[in-house]
């Protein structure tokens, strides 16, 4: 399966990059690092958008302090835009508590036009929060969108390891470089004595980063400031800007610039094709 399938007439020229946030399994803080990158990009001065692709489980909304709906115009939906980052999910369209229940058609059909029909503008960045797993929006994504890579969110435990790896090999097979790890809940420190605690086991992102050739992009601390922004609207990246955590969002943003400007994206398609076996027309 070939990636970059967006339909008659949709070729997205008005993105110039678009990144998959994606994690093996839940609980990880995907959705955490997907807002936070994506304030992060944005405040570099990029043109940065947001597509909360977690239909089941959308979480972006409240992450961003928004929940208006969107407005139509002239047939187009027009992106929420918040801290800088427009932004569309299916919590936008839902009243409170009300669950989705679709099966994988209603996916697609939805992703696409979160793609086809959202009035995107111009774009230099968009984020794809995906749900975790490697099912019906991760499949559906990489056909609809040329996709210039995708960060894999992990902590330190084996567990979440495991499930990262199933996740790396998936979009191998869909021809999607992996552009960067993030290990997030990858230390805490004791406030006042700076003690460090490895709650979640030790450098088991770094590990699994170094074994595939792939980027660490950073190793984000247990905070509860982290948590607090999530809750209140604000992600940490701008209501504690001089936190680690925000420090390393921002280093983190900057590496994704560097690799999208550079061309490094190709050449970590190229690496991924060694390091993993692709599915073979």
């Amino acid at each position: 399966m070939a990636h970059g399938d967006p339909g008659p007439g949709e070729t997205f020229e008005n993105i110039r990059n678009s990144i998959a946030v994606a994690s093996g399994k839940g609980g990880v803080g995907k959705s955490t690092v997907a807002v936070n990158l994506a304030v992060a990009l944005a405040e570099t001065g990029a043109r940065v958008g947001l597509i909360d692709a977690d239909i089941y489980g959308p979480n972006v909304p409240l992450m961003m302090g928004a929940t208006e709906p969107p407005e139509v115009r002239e047939g187009k939906i027009q992106p929420i835009e918040r801290h800088g980052v427009k932004m569309v999910s299916m919590g936008f369209f839902l009243k409170e508590d009300e669950p989705v229940v679709w099966r994988g058609p209603m996916i697609h059909g939805a992703l696409r036009q979160f793609l086809a029909d959202v009035n995107w503008g111009e774009l230099d960045y968009l984020l794809i929060d995906l749900p975790p797993g490697t099912g019906d929006a991760q499949i559906s994504i990489s056909q609809l969108l040329p996709l210039t890579g995708a960060v894999i969110v992990t902590t330190p435990q084996g567990v979440s390891l495991s499930d990262a790896r199933k996740a790396a090999t998936m979009f191998d097979k869909v021809r999607v470089p992996i552009l960067g790890v993030i290990e997030n809940m990858s230390y805490f420190l004791v406030p006042g004595s700076g003690e460090r605690h490895e709650i979640f086991s030790h450098g088991g992102g770094a590990r699994f980063a170094e074994q595939h050739g792939f980027n660490l992009l950073g190793q984000i601390p247990l905070y509860q400031g982290v948590r607090e922004g999530g809750d209140l609207g604000v992600p940490v990246a701008l209501r504690e800007p001089e936190s680690e955590p925000a420090r390393i969002f921002k280093e983190a943003a900057a590496r994704l610039l560097e690799i999208c400007g550079s061309g490094a994206a190709q050449q970590a398609r190229q690496r991924q094709s060694v390091v993993f076996q692709p599915v073979r027309k």
